[in-house]
């Protein structure tokens, strides 16, 4: 926690000093309120001799003082929740940091919904914490400490006395304090399970509805929500021990100064000033206990959450960039005996791996259509191009540079991916295409969109590139050509197509094909395709079988001989459509 604090806090150093000095005024105000206090009972108590004029001023300077102390604890607040959200805000604009440049892996093992809870709902906790912690504790054991001073200079038989109360106290609640650090952890983690069954089945919704299977899910909610029922209600019940405890000692406490202060006046040895004097520094005692008490248990919340947070940014990726740059131009594709599995089982070493030996030869500016059966590897082999993963052995190269010694942002800047599914944004339609980069001009936009073809589209929009583009408003074929857009705004040398033309229709096929007739020229292409039209217009072709290369050739050439497994796809797609229109 200390370590955490000095990381972001650090940075504030200034605020942070001023805080300090507000808290240090407010508390030396406070401490001298009850002396006021004082003369003002002992002079009132004598009826005949009682100046009212000194009690005036005595009156007046409380008020006075009392205002002060509220309007500086007041800007301490302010200070403090201005340094203690400005640093979690820092905190969790790394952590998003980090959690985008993890491994595939890592987002594999982990829902969406569990992180966006990690981010927000575990910082969210950090950042009550932080933003309250210098005010509440640095102010409460300022308060705590002076009380005990003054304590000492009335009388030391009370302040030992209250010494140790206040001991006893702090070290009963640090040793049930810990009681609710491990149920809160659990809470937490129900709260991220919950979070994430709510996005896979938002994420499903179509599929639920279709099937009907909504009662199903609903039931299974409500059992992911009652575990996290139950475990906040034990996190909660395990976290008001503090407190409880808490109010049991002070109860005695109040009970013994109460005790000691009558007994005192009755002998003579203090007056009634100082009785009640005393009686209101031990409400000073309690104040910041009681303010200790509740940040502990905030304390508790920000463990666990902090711990969770730890977790994540103690995860590292292994997939590092070099610093060998890429040659200028177009580049060649190689791939030299690559071999690749998800998850190598070392107990299975003979086990068939993803990919297995694949080499081959993409010369620059030509176009290769990816072929093969569903699970053949197509796709993989294209993650293993913009480092998605790393092969398990062999080596890939791009322009005859190892992709590994290559710079992650230069790479994928280099290498650019359309996939099936189109991820768009509910942004504008710039924003969409730039991934929201203030450096590119909306001209650039309009320029990108007018290439692909959606120039009549473009001109609909009431804002035009500035209109907002609410998600599932677009079709397949208008989401596909935006992506297309998007690669013609980063200009890269290699393009990687993954089926995109698997859900259109045949004139919304026609316009894609133009727009990626223009996307591809010059460019080092991968087409990924289960239909031939698609790959009419490449250069070469490459089937994969197994994780294995089947064939590799120039695709007139394979197409003409008619042993090659290209030719059979070709006469068994030919087949097919005889049999549709007999």
């Amino acid at each position: 926690m200390l370590a955490v604090l000095g990381q972001y806090l650090g940075p504030l150093k200034w605020f942070v000093a001023l805080l300090a000095a507000l808290l240090l005024s407010a508390t030396g105000l406070s401490l001298f309120l009850p002396q006021l206090m004082r003369r003002f009972v002992d002079n009132a108590k004598l009826l005949d001799g009682a100046d009212p004029g000194l009690l005036t001023r005595l009156a007046l300077t409380y008020i006075a003082c009392a205002v002060a102390v509220q309007l500086l604890n007041a800007g301490a607040t302010y200070v403090g929740a201005r340094v203690g959200w400005t640093a979690t805000n820092r905190l969790r604009a790394d952590l998003m940091a980090h959690l985008l440049g993890l491994d595939m892996r890592e987002h594999k093992e982990r829902t969406p919904g569990e992180m966006i809870e990690r981010i927000d709902g575990d910082v969210t906790a950090l950042s009550n914490f932080f933003s309250q912690f210098a005010v509440r504790v640095f102010g409460a054991t300022l308060l705590l400490l002076g009380s005990l001073v003054m304590f000492f200079r009335e009388d030391a038989r009370v302040g030992g006395a209250v010494l140790v109360f206040t001991l006893v106290t702090l070290y009963a609640m640090n040793r049930v304090r810990q009681l609710g650090v491990e149920p809160t952890r659990q809470e937490r983690e129900a709260s991220a399970k919950l979070f994430g069954f709510v996005e896979e089945r938002l994420t499903g919704l179509e599929d639920i509805r279709a099937l009907g299977a909504g009662g199903h899910h609903l039931n299974a909610f409500l059992r992911t929500q009652r575990e996290f029922f139950h475990r906040s209600t034990r996190s909660w019940m395990r976290r008001s021990i503090v407190w409880q405890l808490s109010m049991l000692l002070f109860a005695v406490g109040y009970t013994g100064l109460l005790a000691a202060a009558i007994g005192l006046y009755a002998a003579g040895a203090i007056t009634l000033g100082t009785a009640f004097l005393l009686y209101q520094y031990m409400s000073m005692i309690e104040e910041p206990i009681d303010q200790l008490t509740q940040q502990l248990q905030d304390l508790q919340k920000a463990g666990a959450s902090l711990g969770r947070v730890a977790e994540l940014l103690a995860l590292r990726s292994d997939i590092h960039g070099g610093t060998t740059p890429l040659p200028g131009g177009r580049l060649a594709l190689e791939f030299r005996d690559v071999t690749f599995d998800y998850e190598p089982d070392p107990e299975r070493p003979d086990a068939r791996p993803v990919l297995g030996g694949v080499t081959f030869h993409l010369p620059a500016g030509q176009t290769v259509g990816l072929l093969g059966r569903t699970g053949s590897g197509k796709t993989t082999l294209t993650r293993l191009i913009s480092r998605l993963y790393d092969p398990t052995s062999g080596s890939v190269r791009l322009g005859g540079v190892d992709v590994r010694d290559v710079p992650l942002s230069e790479l994928r800047t280099r290498v650019a991916v359309v996939t099936q599914d189109v991820q768009l944004f509910q942004a504008s339609v710039r924003d969409n295409l730039s991934f929201f980069d203030p450096s590119v001009t909306d001209e650039q936009v309009e320029a990108a969109l007018l290439e692909v073809g959606l120039g009549r589209w473009l001109d609909r929009l009431p804002d035009g590139v500035r209109t907002p583009l609410p998600a599932g408003s677009l079709s397949a074929g208008e989401a596909q050509l935006l992506a297309f857009a998007r690669v013609m705004l980063r200009d890269p040398d290699v393009i990687i197509l993954d089926e995109p033309s698997s859900r259109l229709d045949p004139a919304t096929e026609a316009l894609l094909t133009s727009a990626m007739t223009r996307l591809l020229s010059g460019r080092t292409a991968i087409i990924i395709a289960h239909r031939l039209d698609t790959v009419a217009r490449a250069d070469r072709i490459l089937v994969l079988g197994a994780g294995e290369v089947l064939e590799d050739g120039a695709r007139d050439d394979l197409a003409r001989d008619p042993r090659s497994e290209y030719a059979a796809l070709l006469r068994a797609g030919a087949n097919v459509e005889d049999g549709v229109l007999a």
